[in-house]
């Protein structure tokens, strides 16, 4: 009865020290769900800024655009951060260059 009690103990005692895993493994873990988070989180959407950066630095005079609140109009005139549109005949709005989201494209660039 005595062994049996000490065989039951190692076996409990064996199962709790695997159980905890090791300072390495833990650290191994967190780094790839840190690689997973970057790879499908963080460098997309850095890519994503980068090219509306590029976007909004290659706009210039003419240019057909669509804001972030969904409203078109032409480029007239462009001052450091702020870029007068041309949305009727005789209506012009200034907006902020981030607060356009694209350039709307003609049919000859489609």
């Amino acid at each position: 009865m005595l062994t049996l009690a000490f065989a039951q103990d190692a076996g409990a005692s064996q199962s709790a020290s695997t159980a905890s895993g090791s300072p390495m493994g833990m650290i191994y873990y967190m780094l790839v769900v840190f690689a997973i988070f970057y790879f499908l989180l963080i460098r997309p959407q850095k890519k994503q800024q980068k090219e509306h950066q590029n976007m909004l630095e290659a706009i210039k005079k003419n240019d057909e655009v669509i804001t972030s609140g969904g409203m078109y109009g032409t480029v007239v005139n462009i001052q450091n951060d702020i870029v007068t549109l041309r949305v009727d005949d005789n209506t012009r709005i200034k907006v902020q260059k981030s607060a356009i989201s694209g350039i709307k494209k003609t049919k000859k660039e489609e």
